[in-house]
């Protein structure tokens, strides 16, 4: 009996063994299986779609893995995530915005990694909606995937050199306020969220108007700010808001411009305009500063 149980134990020990140290790849992504990228308006950039192989002894066969795009895959997330809330649902990213010359890529024998390039074109993509690309293991030739990570959601996202559209770039704002026709005039500090919308124009609330991740709430009350290559702004109404620009201001120059005081380097708008809410109309002198790393925008 003391024999057979120390056999018993024996085998257990070495089935563990086995389980622990085999070789197995899984696809890259956060928990939910989304892996986020940014790409930036007006280019065309490369993203990847990675692959990481454990195992404690080195593999001697390349592992070819072929990928294939499986819709199924965004539609139980969405329904996962969101349940009937179909305004939050992401959408497939369309067609005629990515190439995927090659389904398959290679984890060498030897290495613990490889990838698959994805060409991406994000001009014309909203920074309102999630676009994803789903892909899945379909087949590799050696090897062990692991079935929880066999596949993923490739999420796309824009940015450009003032914004990303993470709905987290926040620029501090200093502003002065005032109702047309009123003598007085509002000192209105706060805050900005801003989003990308091409490779130099940006979306922001009007005025003192209350931010909301909100399509009806864009079109009643944001504006957006284009950055010519002298820097000059041109301010215009992002959906159905009464926006006039006024130039001429010898503070709030409608200009952007890097600002360094020897300590931190700021991105700063300086925005002189009028727009209508309801039938009031204000009067807005406003300068909206982010500080920032420039050795991080170099390197993105």
């Amino acid at each position: 009996m003391l024999l057979l149980l120390t056999f018993t134990a024996c085998d257990r020990d070495e089935v563990f063994e086995r389980e622990q140290y085999k070789n197995v790849f899984a696809l890259i992504s956060e928990s939910d299986n989304v892996s986020r990228k940014y790409h930036k308006l007006g280019e065309e950039s490369i993203g990847y779609v990675s692959a990481s192989l454990g195992g404690t002894n080195p593999t001697t066969k390349d592992i070819v893995v072929t990928l294939v795009e499986d819709p199924s895959l965004l539609d139980d997330f969405n329904r996962t995530n969101y349940d009937t809330d179909v305004s939050k649902y992401g959408k497939p990213l369309p067609k005629d915005k990515y190439d995927i010359d090659n389904f398959k890529f290679t984890i060498p024998a030897g290495e613990i990694n490889g990838r698959l390039p994805i060409r991406i074109r994000p001009d014309g993509l909203s920074p309102d909606t999630a676009y994803f690309i789903s892909l899945r293991v379909e087949s590799h030739s050696s090897y062990e995937v692991n079935p929880d990570k066999s596949y993923i959601l490739y999420r796309v996202r824009t940015k450009n050199f003032w914004a990303d559209a993470s709905g987290n770039t926040n620029y501090s704002m200093r502003a002065k306020l005032r109702i047309a026709g009123s003598q007085s005039e509002l000192e209105m500090p706060g805050t900005k969220v801003m989003h990308p919308l091409t490779k130099n124009s940006v979306r922001v609330m009007a005025g003192n108007e209350t931010y909301e991740s909100n399509t009806n709430v864009f079109n009643k009350f944001a504006i957006v700010l284009t950055v010519g290559d002298d820097n000059k702004v041109t301010i215009s109404p992002y959906g159905n808001i009464e926006v006039g620009q006024v130039d001429g201001d010898s503070e709030f120059t409608n200009t952007f411009f890097v600002e360094d005081d020897g300590f931190k380097t700021y991105k700063t708008f300086l925005l002189r305009y009028n727009y209508k809410n309801g039938s009031t109309v204000y009067e807005m002198k406003e300068e909206l500063r982010m500080e920032f790393d420039p050795d991080e925008d170099l390197n993105e």
